[in-house]
């Protein structure tokens, strides 16, 4: 078994989907870039990932994705109008992107689904364990969900990965976990995994969210995993094989969470994201809400 307790330090946020929910919206633009409020979307997966301690980032992408690159460089052109101008506000939220974290980026190539997509990290990632994050799942800053799977790693070793409790009518639309409590009442031990299950057949109503913890053994097994759910190499079957023999990469632990979480794949949830987040800042909230409070009168 590979015994896992270095510290991570490495995330891997795989970005090379196509977004094709998001059409025509997405056609030239990188569904990764939508802005949520006023900031893409990718950066608050950035932004969690340096939060839990995590400060050096892959980015695996594909075509037409240059714009994720070009939203963590440095763009010296505006931020010289900017200083000129004396917008010392403007400059200081335009850098702070560029200054977020070590930023590296992979082309996927051939789109092969997920599990291909992480093993495209191996040569980074190298023989250390590493988070990954789907930018299609934002996690509220005041819920640290990542940084408790870290500590959950750390303390057990192998991999881990988010859970959420959800309406067992809808688990056929995620991965499905089954498993067992252990001392932690947000841990549990995962024992098997099903990708999208029929709802009568889920082992429970323990969905898998868009954030692991996974030891390096996983890599291996990716290697060896053959194409199955839309024909694409899936990284639940990869780790269905890890939960089923912990010798070959230590145990699959679950945290189970229970916060706020925001859905920005899908587009009437894309939306509702967008009104939360935007009723909660400080700088938006108030005129927001009233504005709200008074459409919503109207409409009834």
């Amino acid at each position: 078994m590979t015994e896992s307790r270095t510290r991570i330090r490495k995330a891997v946020i795989p970005a090379a989907g196509l977004g094709t929910r998001f059409l025509p919206a997405t056609k030239a633009t990188p569904k990764e870039m939508l802005p949520v409020v006023d900031k893409p979307a990718i950066q608050y997966v950035v932004e969690e990932a340096v939060t839990a301690g995590l400060s050096d980032v892959l980015m695996v992408t594909g075509r037409n994705k240059r714009p994720l690159e070009d939203h963590f460089d440095r763009n010296y052109e505006l931020e010289e109008a900017l200083s000129r101008k004396g917008d010392q506000s403007r400059l200081a939220r335009v850098q702070e992107s560029s200054d977020l974290a070590t930023m590296h980026y992979v082309r996927q190539g051939d789109p092969r689904g997920l599990g291909h997509a992480v093993l495209c990290a191996a040569p980074h990632v190298g023989d250390q364990p590493f988070a990954v994050l789907l930018g299609d799942d934002l996690i509220d800053p005041r819920d640290p969900l990542l940084r408790r799977m870290v500590e959950v790693q750390e303390e057990h070793g192998g991999s881990v990965i988010a859970l959420m409790e959800v309406d067992p009518a809808q688990i056929g639309l995620y991965g499905c976990a089954a498993a067992t409590p252990t001392g932690d009442d947000d841990v549990v031990t995962v024992s098997d995994l099903v990708e999208k299950p029929d709802p009568a057949d889920a082992p429970s109503n323990l969905a898998i969210i868009g954030r692991y913890v996974l030891d390096p053994a996983v890599f291996e097994v990716l290697r060896k995993t053959e194409p199955g759910r839309g024909g694409e190499i899936q990284l639940t079957d990869a780790l269905q094989a890890l939960a089923a023999d912990p010798s070959i990469g230590g145990p699959v632990h679950g945290v189970v969470f229970k916060g706020r979480r925001y859905d920005t794949g899908d587009r009437g949830d894309y939306l509702r994201a967008i009104v939360r987040l935007a009723c909660e800042r400080e700088d938006l909230g108030p005129d927001f809400k009233a504005w709200l409070r008074s459409y919503v009168t109207e409409e009834m």
